[in-house]
């Protein structure tokens, strides 16, 4: 693992009884770029990224942080991360700003910090939206609440478990902005998505299939490689 690297994976398997969702695979993730992992529903892209944050047991592998061996420990990452799920990973029933105030309790925030924290997405949302419940929000509001609850202990390394999924096209736009933004602050950003058009925002992808990798490189690059238009074409060749 060099110093570019700010995880690495060796060999992690999950399995569930007999069943094995994700099947001994090898990736890194480099410092302050943005790694898209991609593949269907049921692929493994949601049990990996649980795996590496430490929401999952890990059945046998290895996950390095810095160079060093988490695997038993995932109290490391969670200092270093940030990580909003398929769901937003919001309190439907409390508002915006409930829910700020919450997260930013559950990371150490002082009453001070989480007081600037509600200043802060005051002048990114609306007031209106920010004293409705969670429940009745559009979802593209919802979505940016989500990321900013996600960023509230400014990690290091963010994990997006497909961000995108459920908003219309212009609403990912803004979104897919809002990431790039976040990689020009510093931040390493892990993002899954099952959408093909997705991907060429990203520095890098991973194409996951059946808990396997089945390919992994630069979007730019792997057109070039199997010389297709877009990677929706690569998509069906690989995927079988």
């Amino acid at each position: 693992m060099n110093r570019k690297d700010i995880v690495e994976v060796v060999n992690l398997t999950k399995k569930f009884g007999d069943f094995i969702a994700v099947k001994g695979i090898n990736f890194k993730i480099k410092r302050g770029e943005i790694l898209a992992l991609l593949g269907p529903n049921g692929a493994g892209k949601t049990t990996t990224i649980k795996m590496i944050t430490g929401l999952l047991r890990v059945s046998s592998g290895k996950i390095l942080l810095n160079g060093e061996d988490i695997t038993e420990n995932s109290d490391k990452i969670k200092e270093l991360s940030g990580y909003m799920s398929q769901k937003f990973s919001l309190y439907p029933l409390l508002t915006a700003l409930e829910n700020i105030e919450f997260f930013g309790g559950i990371s150490g925030l002082k009453r001070k910090e989480i007081k600037e924290m509600k200043n802060r997405i005051k002048k990114m949302i609306p007031i209106e939206f920010l004293k409705i419940k969670v429940e009745s929000l559009p979802p593209g509001i919802k979505q940016k609440i989500a990321l900013f609850a996600a960023l509230i202990p400014n990690p290091e390394i963010l994990f997006l478990d497909e961000p995108t999924s459920g908003v219309d096209p212009e609403v990912r736009r803004n979104f897919w902005f809002e990431i790039y933004k976040l990689r020009e602050s510093g931040k390493t950003i892990l993002v899954s998505t099952h959408n093909l058009d997705e991907v060429e925002f990203a520095d890098r992808v991973i194409i996951l299939h059946k808990g396997e990798i089945i390919l992994e490189g630069e979007p730019e690059e792997l057109l070039i490689k199997y010389n297709k238009e877009n990677f929706e074409e690569i998509f069906r060749e690989v995927i079988v």
